[in-house]
């Protein structure tokens, strides 16, 4: 059973920091490209950041750009989400996902991804 696990959430001040992970089991994803997002109620769910199956190429949302940092362990089958200088409106379930398709680019859409995680809630306090 394919699954991939977020942790690393939690509440913090803003301008504070926080580091997700999302763990994958089941299979490997070290040829897929992988993604964070983030869904408030009552809104659609929002690409945060990507990141290419090598980890030579990543992508960021407007509001990620220079604050927050994609990177992979292929070895770990993991990647995570560095999130620095963090604002009250990052309050957000983050979701990591992967792409189906091997040796893809990086992708941004929802449609585009696959597998999903259960999703971590971030809680940034003003």
């Amino acid at each position: 059973q394919v699954q991939l696990v977020e942790s690393g959430g939690g509440l913090v001040q803003a301008g504070g920091s926080l580091r997700l992970s999302c763990a994958a089991s089941g299979r490997t994803f070290s040829r897929n490209a992988m993604g964070w997002f983030r869904q408030v109620p009552g809104k659609e769910r929002e690409f945060v950041a990507g990141i290419s199956w090598t980890g030579g190429s990543t992508s960021y949302a407007e509001s990620a750009k220079g604050r927050f940092t994609i990177s992979r362990d292929n070895a770990k089958n993991t990647v995570y989400l560095q999130m620095n200088s963090l604002k009250p409106e990052d309050t957000s379930v983050y979701y990591c996902a992967a792409n189906g398709k091997w040796f893809g680019g990086i992708a941004h859409l929802r449609d585009e991804f696959d597998y999903w995680g259960q999703g971590t809630q971030v809680t940034v306090s003003s």
